[in-house]
């Protein structure tokens, strides 16, 4: 038997059937936090909270804290004072659209402009946006922090987050290997090489970089919101 306008929520008559319906990406109502009661006949609940749920960041798992690093300014690639964050294993990809899991998660948490591509082979920066880079597909080892910095093996389901200015390159990586690259909103990516020359630019346009709305990973309160303060 379908239950239609057995209640109201301030005044308002509602179906049960058709609201409280516990899909993710909808709203649906949690009738655990409060009590039902009749008056007059008339069912009625006195206590409604109202659960939204987002599919995207439903692929992120939980607790999930990224490593920070910092990488020194080495004369030719200015890194940042702001961490590198990297955080291993934290998506959940699904195997049938491993990228467009990543993908809208970078854009559930407003960051855009992305790509699909690998990691340049050659020594770059960006001195004037941050920059996600998640890894879809596959594996690669990456030097972050110029030639003087550190070499990491990213994985499927890993996230780097680099301050603008952060030196990378890859090193080698596997056949399979897919990234997927995203902005902050109202930022221009500008690949720039490590020279002498470009390294006085980025000085002076990295300062003006402004922090991102969100972590691309963990939303408005995730870790870059703590850690990039």
């Amino acid at each position: 038997m379908a239950l239609r306008n057995v209640g109201c929520v301030h005044g308002v008559p509602f179906s049960f059937a058709s609201m409280c319906v516990p899909a993710i990406g909808r709203a649906c109502l949690d009738l655990r936090q409060g009590g039902a009661g009749t008056k007059g006949g008339e069912h009625r609940l006195d206590f409604v909270t109202v659960v939204t749920r987002s599919p995207a960041m439903s692929a992120v798992r939980d607790n999930a804290e990224p490593l920070a690093i910092v990488f020194e300014d080495d004369g030719l690639v200015p890194n940042n004072i702001l961490p590198f964050l990297v955080y291993q294993d934290a998506v959940k990809l699904d195997p049938a659209r491993p990228e467009e899991t990543i993908e809208d998660l970078f854009a559930a948490n407003g960051w855009g402009g992305t790509w699909r591509n690998g990691v340049y082979d050659y020594l770059h920066y960006h001195a004037t946006v941050h920059e996600v880079l998640g890894v879809a597909r596959g594996s690669a080892r990456v030097r972050f922090g110029g030639d003087h910095g550190q070499e990491l093996e990213i994985k499927a389901g890993d996230v780097a987050i680099l301050p603008a200015g952060t030196g990378h390159q890859c090193i080698r990586a596997s056949d399979d290997f897919c990234v997927i690259g995203a902005y902050p909103p109202g930022s221009k990516m500008e690949i720039t090489r490590a020279t002498p020359e470009n390294h006085a630019k980025a000085l002076k346009t990295i300062p003006d970089v402004a922090t991102p709305p969100s972590d691309p990973v963990t939303g408005k309160d995730g870790a870059l919101m703590r850690l990039w303060r």
